[in-house]
């Protein structure tokens, strides 16, 4: 599952990025991925590991919504 999420502040800028992306790894636990940036140009990434989906997606949300609150909104592919 993954969710990606864009800002746009002005015209002049070019828009930021923001994606999080829940899998399972080969140890029977979940990955959460994070990778931001601005678009066209070089992103971060980071991953956290959790023992449980349950963890995983609540951390997932945790990181969605921050992201929503400072102004990234979900866009539909």
């Amino acid at each position: 599952m993954a969710v990606c999420i864009l800002y746009r502040h002005a015209e002049k800028r070019r828009p930021r990025y923001y994606r999080v992306e829940l899998a399972m790894n080969l140890f029977d636990e979940v990955s959460v991925l994070r990778e931001w940036g601005i678009s066209g140009g070089k992103g971060r990434a980071i991953v956290n590991i959790y023992a449980n989906l349950r963890d995983a997606s609540t951390a997932a949300d945790r990181h969605r919504k921050r992201a929503q609150s400072r102004g990234y909104a979900r866009i539909t592919a």
